[in-house]
Protein backbone atom coordinates (compact mmCIF):
# COMPACT_ATOMS: atom_id res chain seq x y z
CA UNK A 1 0.00 0.00 0.00
CA UNK A 2 0.79 3.27 -0.70
CA UNK A 3 1.56 5.59 2.02
CA UNK A 4 -0.88 8.50 2.83
CA UNK A 5 -0.06 11.69 3.86
CA UNK A 6 -2.08 13.31 6.45
CA UNK A 7 -1.71 17.19 6.06
CA UNK A 8 -2.39 19.03 8.67
CA UNK A 9 -2.52 22.94 8.38
CA UNK A 10 -2.26 24.69 11.03
CA UNK A 11 -3.66 28.64 10.54
CA UNK A 12 -1.48 30.46 13.61
CA UNK A 13 -3.61 31.58 16.76
CA UNK A 14 -4.58 35.15 17.21
CA UNK A 15 -4.53 36.14 20.65
CA UNK A 16 -5.17 39.97 19.71
CA UNK A 17 -7.95 38.78 17.72
CA UNK A 18 -9.82 36.65 20.13
CA UNK A 19 -9.00 39.07 22.70
CA UNK A 20 -11.29 41.74 20.49
CA UNK A 21 -14.16 39.21 20.19
CA UNK A 22 -14.70 38.38 23.71
CA UNK A 23 -14.65 41.79 24.50
CA UNK A 24 -17.10 42.63 21.97
CA UNK A 25 -18.93 39.81 23.28
CA UNK A 26 -18.55 40.97 27.08
CA UNK A 27 -20.26 44.53 25.52
CA UNK A 28 -23.12 42.65 24.41
CA UNK A 29 -23.85 40.69 27.68
CA UNK A 30 -23.97 43.33 29.94
CA UNK A 31 -25.52 45.52 27.54
CA UNK A 32 -28.26 42.58 27.56
CA UNK A 33 -28.48 42.88 31.17
CA UNK A 34 -28.49 46.29 31.65
CA UNK A 35 -31.81 46.38 29.29
CA UNK A 36 -33.30 43.26 31.66
CA UNK A 37 -32.72 45.25 34.59
CA UNK A 38 -34.09 48.31 33.50
CA UNK A 39 -37.09 46.55 32.11
CA UNK A 40 -37.47 44.80 35.79
CA UNK A 41 -37.37 47.98 37.17
CA UNK A 42 -40.01 49.33 34.64
CA UNK A 43 -42.59 46.75 34.91
CA UNK A 44 -42.33 46.61 39.05
CA UNK A 45 -43.06 50.47 38.96
CA UNK A 46 -46.13 49.74 36.93
CA UNK A 47 -46.99 47.08 39.11
CA UNK A 48 -46.51 49.31 42.00
CA UNK A 49 -48.35 52.28 40.74
CA UNK A 50 -50.96 50.16 40.00
CA UNK A 51 -50.97 48.38 43.81
CA UNK A 52 -51.32 52.07 45.49
CA UNK A 53 -53.89 53.38 43.00
CA UNK A 54 -56.02 50.30 43.54
CA UNK A 55 -55.22 50.45 47.39
CA UNK A 56 -55.95 54.29 47.14
CA UNK A 57 -59.12 53.85 45.41
CA UNK A 58 -60.23 51.40 48.04
CA UNK A 59 -59.12 53.68 51.08
CA UNK A 60 -61.83 56.60 49.75
CA UNK A 61 -65.02 56.61 51.87
CA UNK A 62 -68.25 56.44 50.02
CA UNK A 63 -69.63 60.07 49.39
CA UNK A 64 -72.23 61.61 51.28
CA UNK A 65 -75.44 62.32 50.66
CA UNK A 66 -75.98 65.79 50.67
CA UNK A 67 -78.81 67.96 51.32
CA UNK A 68 -80.31 70.47 49.47
CA UNK A 69 -84.39 70.49 49.76
CA UNK A 70 -85.42 67.62 51.44
CA UNK A 71 -84.49 66.15 55.00
CA UNK A 72 -82.98 62.77 54.86
CA UNK A 73 -85.00 60.82 56.94
CA UNK A 74 -82.23 58.18 59.44
CA UNK A 75 -83.77 55.07 59.63
CA UNK A 76 -85.50 53.52 62.18
CA UNK A 77 -84.14 52.72 65.65
CA UNK A 78 -85.54 50.16 67.92
CA UNK A 79 -88.61 51.88 69.45
CA UNK A 80 -87.57 53.02 73.42
CA UNK A 81 -88.84 53.24 76.61
CA UNK A 82 -92.18 56.32 75.99
CA UNK A 83 -90.61 58.90 78.28
CA UNK A 84 -93.75 61.15 79.08
CA UNK A 85 -93.04 65.12 79.78
CA UNK A 86 -94.33 66.44 82.89
CA UNK A 87 -97.28 68.63 82.32
CA UNK A 88 -96.43 72.58 82.53
CA UNK A 89 -99.21 74.74 84.22
CA UNK A 90 -99.43 77.99 82.83
CA UNK A 91 -101.33 81.06 83.92
CA UNK A 92 -104.12 81.73 81.60
CA UNK A 93 -105.75 85.27 80.89
CA UNK A 94 -108.97 85.55 82.44
CA UNK A 95 -110.16 89.16 81.61
CA UNK A 96 -111.26 91.96 83.32
CA UNK A 97 -112.56 92.40 87.52
CA UNK A 98 -112.46 95.99 87.74
CA UNK A 99 -112.47 98.50 84.60
CA UNK A 100 -111.21 102.10 84.65
CA UNK A 101 -108.14 103.63 86.15
CA UNK A 102 -107.60 101.32 88.77
CA UNK A 103 -104.74 99.60 90.81
CA UNK A 104 -103.26 98.04 93.52
CA UNK A 105 -105.86 95.44 94.54
CA UNK A 106 -106.04 92.98 97.60
CA UNK A 107 -108.05 90.03 97.79
CA UNK A 108 -109.37 88.51 101.01
CA UNK A 109 -111.90 85.61 101.88
CA UNK A 110 -114.92 86.43 103.87
CA UNK A 111 -116.33 84.02 106.07
CA UNK A 112 -120.05 84.09 104.55
CA UNK A 113 -117.78 82.03 101.31
CA UNK A 114 -117.75 85.69 99.13
CA UNK A 115 -114.29 87.42 98.36
CA UNK A 116 -113.59 91.41 99.10
CA UNK A 117 -111.69 93.19 96.58
CA UNK A 118 -109.41 96.42 98.06
CA UNK A 119 -108.10 98.60 95.46
CA UNK A 120 -107.54 102.19 94.36
CA UNK A 121 -107.70 104.59 91.77
CA UNK A 122 -104.24 105.05 89.38
CA UNK A 123 -102.29 108.24 91.14
CA UNK A 124 -102.78 110.21 87.89
CA UNK A 125 -106.59 110.80 88.44
CA UNK A 126 -108.03 114.08 89.23
CA UNK A 127 -108.96 114.16 92.72
CA UNK A 128 -106.51 111.52 93.88
CA UNK A 129 -106.59 110.97 97.87
CA UNK A 130 -104.96 107.32 98.25
CA UNK A 131 -108.54 105.94 98.45
CA UNK A 132 -109.35 102.98 99.14
CA UNK A 133 -112.55 101.06 97.42
CA UNK A 134 -113.91 97.82 97.92
CA UNK A 135 -115.83 95.45 95.50
CA UNK A 136 -117.96 91.59 96.30
CA UNK A 137 -117.70 88.71 94.39
CA UNK A 138 -118.94 85.49 94.91
CA UNK A 139 -116.79 83.66 92.24
CA UNK A 140 -113.66 85.47 91.16
CA UNK A 141 -114.97 86.79 88.19
CA UNK A 142 -117.71 89.29 88.82
CA UNK A 143 -117.61 92.12 91.37
CA UNK A 144 -120.05 94.23 92.68
CA UNK A 145 -118.34 97.89 94.39
CA UNK A 146 -119.54 98.23 97.29
CA UNK A 147 -120.18 102.01 98.64
CA UNK A 148 -118.22 104.26 100.13
CA UNK A 149 -114.49 104.85 100.81
CA UNK A 150 -112.95 102.65 103.14
CA UNK A 151 -109.77 104.39 103.56
CA UNK A 152 -107.72 107.54 102.83
CA UNK A 153 -104.05 107.99 102.03
CA UNK A 154 -103.48 104.45 102.57
CA UNK A 155 -102.27 103.11 99.25
CA UNK A 156 -100.49 99.82 98.33
CA UNK A 157 -103.13 98.13 101.13
CA UNK A 158 -102.54 95.02 102.16
CA UNK A 159 -105.54 93.15 104.62
CA UNK A 160 -105.13 90.09 106.64
CA UNK A 161 -107.97 88.18 109.29
CA UNK A 162 -107.31 89.53 113.15
CA UNK A 163 -108.84 88.01 116.24
CA UNK A 164 -110.66 90.70 116.38
CA UNK A 165 -111.73 91.38 112.46
CA UNK A 166 -109.29 93.15 109.96
CA UNK A 167 -105.98 94.97 110.11
CA UNK A 168 -104.84 96.51 107.18
CA UNK A 169 -101.30 97.70 106.17
CA UNK A 170 -100.54 100.31 103.97
CA UNK A 171 -97.97 103.20 102.93
CA UNK A 172 -98.80 107.00 103.74
CA UNK A 173 -95.99 109.74 104.04
CA UNK A 174 -93.18 107.12 103.26
CA UNK A 175 -93.39 104.64 106.13
CA UNK A 176 -96.10 101.70 106.69
CA UNK A 177 -98.10 102.00 109.10
CA UNK A 178 -101.42 99.76 109.96
CA UNK A 179 -105.42 99.97 110.59
CA UNK A 180 -107.82 97.81 112.08
CA UNK A 181 -111.95 96.59 111.38
CA UNK A 182 -114.59 94.40 113.01
CA UNK A 183 -116.26 94.31 109.75
CA UNK A 184 -113.88 94.99 107.06
CA UNK A 185 -115.85 98.20 105.92
CA UNK A 186 -115.02 100.61 108.74
CA UNK A 187 -111.39 101.20 109.56
CA UNK A 188 -109.51 102.85 112.44
CA UNK A 189 -105.74 104.01 111.62
CA UNK A 190 -103.73 102.24 114.75
CA UNK A 191 -100.70 104.24 116.36
CA UNK A 192 -97.17 104.35 115.51
CA UNK A 193 -95.33 103.40 112.78
CA UNK A 194 -95.16 99.39 111.63
CA UNK A 195 -91.86 99.97 109.80
CA UNK A 196 -89.57 102.93 108.65
CA UNK A 197 -86.40 103.35 106.25
CA UNK A 198 -84.09 101.93 108.89
CA UNK A 199 -82.58 99.07 107.63
CA UNK A 200 -79.44 96.40 108.66
CA UNK A 201 -78.41 96.75 105.25
CA UNK A 202 -77.07 100.27 105.73
CA UNK A 203 -78.57 101.87 103.00
CA UNK A 204 -79.92 105.05 102.53
CA UNK A 205 -83.64 104.87 101.68
CA UNK A 206 -85.90 107.43 100.29
CA UNK A 207 -89.41 105.71 101.75
CA UNK A 208 -90.73 102.00 102.11
CA UNK A 209 -94.10 101.08 100.57
CA UNK A 210 -95.85 98.35 99.47
CA UNK A 211 -96.35 95.62 102.20
CA UNK A 212 -97.64 92.07 102.11
CA UNK A 213 -98.22 90.43 105.50
CA UNK A 214 -99.04 86.88 106.45
CA UNK A 215 -99.12 84.91 109.46
CA UNK A 216 -97.47 81.70 109.77
CA UNK A 217 -98.20 79.90 113.01
CA UNK A 218 -97.39 82.67 115.71
CA UNK A 219 -95.42 84.91 113.99
CA UNK A 220 -96.81 87.66 111.77
CA UNK A 221 -93.65 88.18 108.09
CA UNK A 222 -93.86 91.03 106.20
CA UNK A 223 -92.22 91.98 102.81
CA UNK A 224 -92.39 95.63 101.98
CA UNK A 225 -90.51 97.73 99.06
CA UNK A 226 -87.77 100.05 100.00
CA UNK A 227 -86.39 102.93 97.60
CA UNK A 228 -83.06 104.27 97.00
CA UNK A 229 -82.99 107.38 95.07
CA UNK A 230 -80.77 106.61 92.46
CA UNK A 231 -80.72 105.23 89.33
CA UNK A 232 -79.52 101.63 88.57
CA UNK A 233 -77.53 101.95 85.60
CA UNK A 234 -78.77 104.44 82.75
CA UNK A 235 -80.06 102.23 80.38
CA UNK A 236 -83.14 101.72 82.65
CA UNK A 237 -86.14 103.77 82.59
CA UNK A 238 -86.97 103.77 86.52
CA UNK A 239 -85.18 106.79 88.31
CA UNK A 240 -84.57 105.60 91.50
CA UNK A 241 -83.38 101.59 92.33
CA UNK A 242 -86.29 99.31 94.23
CA UNK A 243 -85.38 96.04 96.11
CA UNK A 244 -87.14 94.20 99.16
CA UNK A 245 -86.76 93.98 102.61
CA UNK A 246 -88.66 91.96 104.92
CA UNK A 247 -89.17 91.92 108.76
CA UNK A 248 -91.15 89.81 111.62
CA UNK A 249 -93.69 90.19 114.19
CA UNK A 250 -95.11 88.36 117.45
CA UNK A 251 -98.20 90.64 117.68
CA UNK A 252 -98.31 92.26 114.07
CA UNK A 253 -97.63 95.63 115.16
CA UNK A 254 -93.67 95.62 116.65
CA UNK A 255 -92.02 94.28 113.71
CA UNK A 256 -88.13 93.39 113.46
CA UNK A 257 -86.00 94.33 110.45
CA UNK A 258 -84.38 91.20 109.28
CA UNK A 259 -82.49 92.25 105.92
CA UNK A 260 -83.03 92.25 102.53
CA UNK A 261 -85.37 89.75 101.03
CA UNK A 262 -85.00 89.91 97.30
CA UNK A 263 -82.07 91.99 95.77
CA UNK A 264 -83.12 94.13 92.12
CA UNK A 265 -79.64 95.20 91.53
CA UNK A 266 -78.44 92.39 88.90
CA UNK A 267 -79.04 91.75 85.41
CA UNK A 268 -82.89 90.14 85.29
CA UNK A 269 -84.39 93.07 87.72
CA UNK A 270 -82.15 95.83 86.55
CA UNK A 271 -82.62 97.84 90.21
CA UNK A 272 -86.76 97.11 89.90
CA UNK A 273 -88.81 95.34 91.97
CA UNK A 274 -92.25 96.12 93.21
CA UNK A 275 -95.54 95.08 94.43
CA UNK A 276 -94.62 92.13 96.78
CA UNK A 277 -97.00 89.45 97.88
CA UNK A 278 -97.21 86.56 100.05
CA UNK A 279 -99.09 83.53 99.49
CA UNK A 280 -99.19 80.46 101.40
CA UNK A 281 -99.34 77.71 98.40
CA UNK A 282 -100.88 74.19 98.13
CA UNK A 283 -98.01 71.90 99.43
CA UNK A 284 -97.83 74.70 102.60
CA UNK A 285 -95.02 76.65 100.88
CA UNK A 286 -94.93 80.37 101.13
CA UNK A 287 -94.46 81.76 98.01
CA UNK A 288 -93.19 85.24 96.81
CA UNK A 289 -94.69 87.06 94.03
CA UNK A 290 -93.66 90.31 92.54
CA UNK A 291 -93.30 92.18 89.18
CA UNK A 292 -90.15 93.24 87.18
CA UNK A 293 -90.16 95.29 83.81
CA UNK A 294 -90.88 91.92 82.33
CA UNK A 295 -93.65 90.55 84.24
CA UNK A 296 -94.40 88.32 87.25
CA UNK A 297 -92.08 85.99 88.87
CA UNK A 298 -92.24 84.20 92.50
CA UNK A 299 -89.39 83.30 94.50
CA UNK A 300 -89.67 80.75 97.91
CA UNK A 301 -89.31 81.72 101.68
CA UNK A 302 -87.83 78.86 104.04
CA UNK A 303 -88.55 80.08 107.15
CA UNK A 304 -84.50 81.75 106.81
CA UNK A 305 -84.38 83.39 103.39
CA UNK A 306 -85.82 84.10 100.60
CA UNK A 307 -84.69 81.71 97.42
CA UNK A 308 -81.93 83.32 94.74
CA UNK A 309 -83.72 81.27 92.29
CA UNK A 310 -86.72 82.89 90.88
CA UNK A 311 -89.48 81.87 88.34
CA UNK A 312 -91.14 84.06 85.89
CA UNK A 313 -94.52 82.97 85.78
CA UNK A 314 -96.87 85.52 83.52
CA UNK A 315 -96.63 88.37 81.34
CA UNK A 316 -98.83 90.34 78.64
CA UNK A 317 -96.07 91.95 77.10
CA UNK A 318 -94.63 90.75 73.70
CA UNK A 319 -91.96 88.11 74.44
CA UNK A 320 -88.26 89.04 74.68
CA UNK A 321 -88.93 92.82 75.58
CA UNK A 322 -86.77 94.65 78.10
CA UNK A 323 -88.61 97.66 78.91
CA UNK A 324 -92.43 97.17 77.74
CA UNK A 325 -94.47 99.82 78.09
CA UNK A 326 -97.26 98.38 79.76
CA UNK A 327 -96.46 95.08 81.82
CA UNK A 328 -98.73 93.39 84.31
CA UNK A 329 -98.30 95.11 88.09
CA UNK A 330 -98.78 93.95 91.22
CA UNK A 331 -100.24 90.63 91.55
CA UNK A 332 -102.65 89.60 94.43
CA UNK A 333 -103.58 86.04 94.60
CA UNK A 334 -106.54 84.03 96.06
CA UNK A 335 -107.86 80.64 95.68
CA UNK A 336 -111.43 79.64 94.80
CA UNK A 337 -112.68 76.39 94.98
CA UNK A 338 -109.63 74.20 92.93
CA UNK A 339 -108.48 77.47 90.43
CA UNK A 340 -106.28 79.99 91.74
CA UNK A 341 -106.98 83.68 90.80
CA UNK A 342 -104.06 86.26 90.12
CA UNK A 343 -105.23 89.62 89.74
CA UNK A 344 -103.35 92.53 88.88
CA UNK A 345 -102.98 96.39 87.01
CA UNK A 346 -102.45 97.31 83.56
CA UNK A 347 -101.89 100.62 83.65
CA UNK A 348 -104.87 103.03 82.28
CA UNK A 349 -106.86 99.44 81.58
CA UNK A 350 -108.31 98.66 84.96
CA UNK A 351 -107.92 95.20 87.16
CA UNK A 352 -107.53 92.14 85.13
CA UNK A 353 -106.86 88.59 86.23
CA UNK A 354 -105.47 85.34 85.02
CA UNK A 355 -106.33 82.20 86.33
CA UNK A 356 -104.18 78.44 87.46
CA UNK A 357 -106.12 75.49 87.10
CA UNK A 358 -104.42 72.71 89.48
CA UNK A 359 -104.88 69.19 87.72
Amino acid sequence: MGNIKIIIICKPFNVESHKTHYMRAGRWFYLALILVILGGIFLSGCLGRETVEQKEELSVPPPTTQVVEEQVIPPLEKPREEIKPEKTIAWEYGGVAISGRYADAEVIRLEEGKYRMYYSPEPEVSGFEGQVYSAISDDGVNWVQEEGVRMKWATFPSVIAVPTGYRMYYQNRGVIRSAISRDGITWNEEPGIRVDTINDAGLKLDNVASPTVVRIDDEYLMVYRGTINQRYSADVPNENTQLFFWATSKDGLNFVHRGIALDSRNREFKGFLDGPELVIWDDGSVRLYFWSYKGIYHTIFDGNEFSKEVKFDYTTSPKGASFPQNPPSDPTLVKINNTWFMYYGQHTMGIHYATLRLR
